[in-house]
């Protein structure tokens, strides 16, 4: 979806939605190559792009993408946030809002997904995602198996446009 506004001609806003099916209660998915192949469709060149999941109990990050490393990280989430622990938000005793049939017991979740964060804004240049060299873009799902929503918006001056990154000057 693209939008334009007529005091910036040269401004391109792009915005598309990922759904999917998550498998695991903790699960990292690695969401690097969609983000690529999303800002090459926008046409931006030098810009930024915004990933967001639309849910409280999922995280985006950038980190490295090493299955040791991701098992370390898992681990981590627990000693911080236990999933054996009592959170409040899980005694529907006392709860009275956003409750739904089928309640989960997640408070852990959500205790985790505020560390974490719904979203990353990164730089786009010359039609490419600027990333380190071991870095990669994860969806971090925190209570599933559940559908996820992540919404991109990538936001520049387009390819081919006139603008030059600093490492051009």
């Amino acid at each position: 979806m693209y939008a334009t506004h007529p005091d910036y001609d040269d401004l391109k806003i792009y915005n598309d939605l990922l759904s999917l099916r998550t498998e695991k209660p903790t699960q990292f998915i690695d969401l690097t190559t969609w983000v690529g192949e999303t800002v090459r469709k926008s046409g931006v060149g030098h810009g930024t792009v915004q990933i967001q999941v639309l849910h409280t109990t999922a995280a985006v990050v950038v980190n490295e993408n090493e299955p040791l490393l991701i098992e370390d990280f898992k681990a981590m989430l627990e000693r911080i946030a236990p999933a054996s622990d009592p959170y409040a938000h899980d005694d529907l005793t006392r709860r009275r809002v956003n409750l739904v049939p089928d309640e989960r017991s997640n408070g852990h979740s959500h205790a985790r997904a505020l560390l974490l964060g719904a979203s990353k804004v990164l730089n786009v240049l010359e039609g490419r995602v600027e990333l380190g060299r071991w870095q990669s873009i994860f969806l971090v799902e925190l209570d599933g198996p559940r559908k996820r929503s992540i919404s991109i918006t990538i936001t520049g001056r387009p390819r081919n446009s006139a603008c030059k990154s600093f490492r051009e000057r």
